[in-house]
């Protein structure tokens, strides 16, 4: 199966280097995403313009992919089923739940000349950041993009209700399946305590399994991709 895969704030594409060949390896075909303004130099980049991004990459592929969302990115995978309903074989969210309708897409920290960038490392001291050695957090720092605040402050607009029948694996990093289950009935994601197809996934990780366990996050995804 095609595996369309999105990373979060601040990544481009070469975010899922490592979990590439591992999903090849499985046997299905993955396909990482550069989103405009996050590594194409399109400072001037909006939500839009990554949503229309993603759908035409979803068109693009010959059959049903599952599309994967990291993080903040699992509005933009939610976006596809919606855009998409019919053609998005699943959505597998990486620590991460969909913004609801009417809301701004990710603007959570500050702007500094039109763009968020990465606020350091102290907004994610605990489990997001606990596996990520020095040398990983260097490496992060530098390469991290600053996300243009039309993508940020961007508002995402849901219309099509077909989207809570798109099968949802909610894969659950620095916290646990129970908590995840527990912040749905709390509230937290009105989608997808409508989703009719929810399952959870447990791993093992920090916020970014894609660095830190690219080979378990995998097998997750192949298994999602399979189901």
């Amino acid at each position: 199966m095609d595996i369309l895969l999105i990373a979060g704030l601040w990544l481009d594409g070469s975010a899922w280097d490592d979990v590439v060949p591992e999903l090849s390896a499985l046997g299905h075909r993955p396909v990482p995403l550069t989103l405009p303004g996050q590594g194409d130099g399109n400072s001037g980049a909006t939500l839009d313009d990554q949503v229309a991004a993603v759908i035409a990459a979803v068109d693009a592929m010959p059959g049903k992919p599952l599309v994967v969302g990291h993080s903040a990115a699992s509005s933009l995978a939610w976006l596809a089923a919606d855009a998409r309903p019919g053609k998005v074989a699943g959505v597998a969210l990486i620590g991460g739940f969909p913004a609801p309708d009417g809301q701004a897409y990710a603007d959570y920290f500050a702007m500094e000349g039109g763009a968020m960038p990465f606020p350091g490392w102290g907004p994610f001291e605990g489990p997001d950041a606990a596996d990520l050695d020095k040398r990983a957090r260097r490496r992060f720092a530098s390469a991290a993009v600053p996300v243009p605040e039309g993508v940020a402050r961007g508002v995402v607009r849901l219309t099509d209700e077909r989207r809570f029948d798109v099968p949802v694996v909610i894969v659950c990093p620095e916290f646990t399946p129970a908590q995840a289950e527990e912040w749905i009935a709390a509230g937290e994601s009105p989608d997808l305590a409508r989703a009719t197809h929810l399952t959870y996934v447990d791993l093992d990780s920090g916020h970014w399994p894609m660095a830190t366990r690219p080979r378990e996050l995998a097998r997750v995804l192949a298994e999602a991709a399979s189901a």
